[in-house]
């Protein structure tokens, strides 16, 4: 390690502006990573932070909650599935509400209060606890759905008043504010945009296995003794939503290339390096220094170059989380900082190979030769 801060110390240009390569690099994969967290939230969000972890569709649906339509009859079959330990209807829809002095497109869910679905990430305020009330996704309070507001509900011949009583943490759902209002709530405002409608049916059957039962198990249960339907766990469902397989493919491959530029810069810029310090190397190996010893000091240059790359791409995500905007925002996440930080030096690692092998392959007996002499 001294050797390797020491050189570094002499050359602190060459190596500053590598980490600051590495760091530009790194900062792109960050957020990339939270850009498409935050997409999938936006996507999905609702359906993730709601309480039940079965999901059933109608066998028909190709896994899209609104085009899932379910028979109330389903709710006490599924319940009725050994392992399910709770079963309640889901309801999702997307309607006209009026909000903050202007009309747009809301999804609404709706759940039995006593039953699973209600949302998890509550941030502020509380639950519904009876009709007319409902909780909001936090980063939409600042257009109409802030704890207090009254958000309506528009139809042909009236409106459906639903006051905010709670902010909620990732709840949109398909890029629009999601609002949770109890199942009852969910059937007025159905019947507000629709008057005609004869019925209104759940769009899915939320669940909760028993205790010791994994979600996935339950889900297969489900879908083999209840008809019609088409269950999934609520981590197979997420993924499985429309559009989300597209988009994680996309940011897959481009992350992807990013790993495999920063892995190329470390490693052509190692064997450059080892290149030009060759016959110091081998000067090294003459006077008594291990092959090991080399090796050791290589590795501690690249490890110190990425944490470098590391903590200026974290710095540069923390700047653009803290400047982004509260419709769009830009989180940092340290879990994702600690993963990709890591598999970024297990690649830096392998690219330093070839250097590794270049200072293997000294022979100290040329330092002894002159040069233009032939051994």
């Amino acid at each position: 390690m001294r050797l390797a801060l020491r050189e570094i110390r002499r050359t602190k240009l060459r190596f500053s502006l590598l980490a600051g390569a590495v760091g530009l690099l790194v900062f792109l994969i960050l957020f990339q990573s939270t850009l498409l967290s935050t997409l999938l939230s936006f996507f999905s969000g609702a359906l993730a932070s709601q309480s039940g972890t079965v999901v059933v569709y109608s066998e028909d649906a190709r896994k899209n909650p609104e085009g899932s339509i379910l028979p109330l009859a389903t709710v006490d079959a599924v319940a009725a599935v050994p392992g399910v330990g709770a079963a309640g209807p889901f309801g999702v829809d997307t309607m006209t509400a009026r909000a903050g002095g202007a009309e747009l497109d809301v999804a609404l869910l709706g759940y039995r209060l006593d039953g699973p679905g209600r949302p998890t990430t509550l941030v502020s305020g509380r639950l519904p606890r009876d009709g007319g009330e409902g909780v909001a996704s936090n980063i939409d309070a600042d257009r109409g759905f802030a704890v207090g507001d009254t958000v309506r509900i528009v139809g042909p011949d009236g409106t459906l008043p639903i006051r905010i009583v709670g902010l909620a943490r990732d709840a949109r759902f398909s890029v629009q504010p999601g609002v949770f209002v109890s199942y009852a709530t969910f059937e007025d405002a159905s019947r507000v945009k629709n008057p005609d409608a004869l019925a209104i049916l759940p769009s899915m059957v939320v669940a909760t296995p028993d205790r010791g039962v994994a979600p996935a198990v339950a889900a297969a249960r489900i879908t083999r003794t209840v008809d019609g339907v088409d269950a999934l766990s609520r981590a197979d469902a997420l993924t499985q939503l429309p559009g989300v397989a597209a988009v994680n493919s996309s940011f897959s491959i481009i992350q992807g290339l990013a790993f495999v530029v920063v892995t190329l810069v470390v490693g052509i810029f190692f064997v450059i390096l080892t290149v030009q310090k060759a016959a110091a190397l081998t000067l090294l190996r003459a006077i008594g220094a291990s092959s090991g010893r080399l090796v050791r000091s290589l590795l501690a240059q690249v490890l110190l170059v990425m944490l470098g790359g590391i903590v200026v791409g974290a710095g540069l995500l923390l700047l653009a989380s803290l400047g982004s905007s509260p419709s769009f925002p830009i989180g940092f996440d340290v879990g994702i900082v600690v993963t990709r930080g890591v598999v970024l030096v297990v690649l830096a690692a392998v690219a330093s190979l070839a250097a590794i092998r270049r200072v293997l392959r000294i022979d100290p007996i040329a330092a002894t030769v002159p040069a233009g002499v032939e051994r």
